[in-house]
C-alpha cells in the first residue's frame, strides 16, 4: 500500500505549535518539512526559528482562505467609523418617541432605514446611507429604525424583511426599497421626491 506524499500544496489544520513534520521522501530517507500554520484567517508558512511576533509579510506568504463573523463585524465597524468621519455626519435614530416630529412633521422627503443590529446587509448598506444623508444634505433627512426596539411602527408599516428603506414626503409613505440594493437603485427613488 503506497503512503501518499506531503506536498508543498497541502494545507492541513495544525495547532500553532506543531509546525514540523517527519515524512519519508521517494529514496527512504526522513526528511523534516515545515507544514503551513494557521494564524487568523491566513495559512502561513514559518521558518523555524521566527516566531509569530517577527515574522514579516515575506515569511508569511498567505490567502485569505474565509472570513469569521467578528472579523467582518469589527471590519465593518472600522470602515463605517472612516466613512461617516470624512463624511462628518451620522445618521440618527428614529424611534416611537421621535417619530412624529422627525419622520411626519418634516418639511423635506426623509429615508428611513428600517434595521436590526444582527441583520448583515442592514449593515453592509449603512455606509451607502451615510454617503446619501452628506449628498442629499438639506434636501433629504435620514433616519434609521431599529425594528427589534420599535415593533409598533414596524408593524405599522408592513415591514417584513429588513433592511427596508422607505421614503417619506408631507407624512405620507411614498416608496419602499427592500434589500441591501446599490446606491443607484437608491438614488433613483430619493430623487422621484427630492426638490432640485
Amino acid at each position: 500500500m503506497a503512503v501518499p506524499r506531503l506536498t508543498a500544496s497541502m494545507a492541513m489544520p495544525v495547532p500553532r505549535t506543531a509546525a514540523l513534520a517527519t515524512v519519508s521522501s521517494s529514496l527512504g530517507r526522513r526528511a523534516t518539512r515545515l507544514l503551513p500554520v494557521f494564524k487568523g484567517l491566513r495559512i502561513c508558512t514559518r521558518l523555524p526559528g521566527v516566531p509569530f511576533a517577527t515574522s514579516s509579510r515575506a515569511v508569511c506568504r498567505g490567502a485569505v482562505i474565509c472570513e469569521a463573523p467578528e472579523m467582518t463585524t469589527e471590519r465593518n465597524a472600522f470602515f463605517l467609523s472612516l466613512i461617516s468621519s470624512a463624511y462628518h455626519i451620522i445618521v440618527p435614530d428614529v424611534s416611537k418617541a421621535t417619530w412624529k416630529s422627525l419622520v411626519m412633521d418634516s418639511d423635506v422627503p426623509v429615508l428611513v432605514g428600517f434595521w436590526a443590529p444582527w441583520c448583515g446587509p442592514c449593515r453592509m448598506i449603512e455606509p451607502t446611507i451615510l454617503k446619501l444623508a452628506k449628498v442629499y444634505e438639506g434636501k433629504l433627512r435620514c433616519y434609521k429604525l431599529n425594528t427589534d426596539e420599535n415593533p409598533d411602527i414596524t408593524t405599522q408599516y408592513g415591514i417584513r424583511s429588513i433592511p427596508t428603506m422607505m421614503i417619506f414626503k408631507n407624512g405620507e409613505k411614498k416608496d419602499a426599497v427592500i434589500g441591501a440594493v446599490p446606491e443607484s437603485t437608491l438614488v433613483i427613488s430619493i430623487e422621484k421626491f427630492v426638490v432640485r
